[in-house]
């Protein structure tokens, strides 16, 4: 019998089954080692300079790397599900994969600055390339705005690197807030969809309410936020439609609450995330109406938002769809608490207690990697197996 050459047995490791898989394991990858080498360079012991050096680096490698990761095997994921027309898997995932770790791995290989931006700026197109045919083939047309977000995150991305070639002046600092704000608006989108759902599904007798003005404020109020922010940044209007914006999703998520949910640590990380970034967004609107320092309101959205809620996703996701019971280990309900007392520590004590920042941001990061040293070491294993059920994907 003739046996199969290396590349067809890459193609079919069952890391390679499905998107979810390669793009979680390396979204928790980046994020604890991202985290390690930028406290590391604020301690001293490394240079922070080079190719997107510093604060540039570490705010690119979270939204455009880790964001892009989850939001990658995510899409993958769901858009098969939702359309039943398959995404990439096998070999065209990992070169879709390779694209992305390129990306993260060129500046350790001194390659030329103008490269690491090629390389960079092709991600979004390509997994955007790769989602064409179930997104926009597929019935509900909606699912196409997710094709809009990829082509804007493209942008966002040349407003960064544009910058860091000496192309522009001034702009990363928009192509970054463009990138969080086009995130929010991702997960105002997942949200809508899987909050509802979920709490329905584990809760007995549940009704979650969703109300078609809240539905339409939201995707009213989030792109105006985006493209205020970035043609006219700290506009004391955007700042007031933050506020707002934080009001609706209060509303929004009043409807689809159940007390019970807190019960379930796998509904309840996506209901503290939510929280977060609602706080997120009534912190950055007080701080663009210069009532509070900016800083505590970008990681609110960040290590909070997006932290505790990607991290919730994540997890569910890779239990869902590698044939698992939707329950959350102890270990898991430990990494859930650990990501939310890093949010807190981020967020507040700088702001109780000033003089101590950097060791607020060390105790802070450092629970960040300890979060996700433990998804990694829980979910790893599942990530790289195939489905305890025998079926495929």
């Amino acid at each position: 019998m003739a046996t199969a050459s290396p590349l067809a047995r890459l193609g079919s490791h069952p890391l390679l089954a499905l998107g979810f898989r390669p793009f979680f394991l390396g979204a928790g990858a980046l994020a604890l080692l991202a985290m390690l080498v930028w406290l590391v360079r604020l301690w001293g012991l490394l240079p922070g300079d080079g190719y997107l050096g510093g604060t540039a680096w570490h705010a690119h490698e979270m939204l455009f790397g880790y964001v892009g990761a989850v939001i990658a095997g995510f899409l993958l994921t769901a858009a098969r599900n939702w359309t039943g027309i398959d995404t990439p898997t096998g070999l065209r995932l990992g070169a879709l994969v390779l694209l992305w770790l390129a990306a993260r791995l060129g500046p350790l290989l001194s390659l030329p600055h103008a490269l690491l931006a090629l390389l960079d700026l092709a991600f979004f197109p390509a997994l955007a390339w790769a989602l064409i045919p179930p997104l926009w083939q597929g019935k509900n047309k909606v699912n196409r705005a997710f094709l809009a977000l990829l082509a804007a995150m493209t942008l966002a991305n040349l407003l960064v690197h544009a910058q860091a070639l000496g192309l522009t002046a001034a702009t990363a600092t928009r192509g970054s807030r463009l990138m969080l704000d086009l995130t929010l608006l991702t997960l105002w989108l997942v949200a809508g969809r899987i909050m509802p759902f979920f709490t329905q599904s584990a809760i007995p007798g549940c009704k979650p309410l969703t109300r078609p003005w809240v539905e339409t404020g939201t995707f009213i109020l989030a792109p105006a936020i985006a493209l205020i922010n970035l043609a006219w940044p700290a506009s004391p209007v955007g700042g007031v439609l933050l506020l707002v914006l934080a009001a609706v999703q209060a509303i929004r998520l009043a409807g689809w609450h159940d007390p019970r949910a807190w019960r379930n640590p796998m509904l309840a990380v996506l209901y503290a995330g939510y929280l977060w970034l609602i706080l997120g967004l009534a912190l950055d609107g007080l701080a663009v109406l210069d009532q509070l320092p900016p800083f505590p309101a970008l990681h609110a959205l960040t290590a909070g938002g997006i932290g505790v809620f990607t991290l919730g996703m994540v997890a569910r996701v890779t239990l869902g769809h590698t044939g698992r019971d939707m329950r959350a280990s102890p270990a898991t309900s430990l990494a859930f608490v650990i990501i939310n007392l890093a949010a807190l520590t981020r967020v507040f004590l700088p702001l109780l207690w000033p003089g101590h920042y950097h060791l607020w941001l060390g105790i802070s990061g450092g629970l960040w990697v300890l979060a996700f040293a433990l998804f990694l070491g829980i979910y790893g294993p599942m990530l790289i197996q195939p489905r305890v059920d025998g079926r495929p994907g």
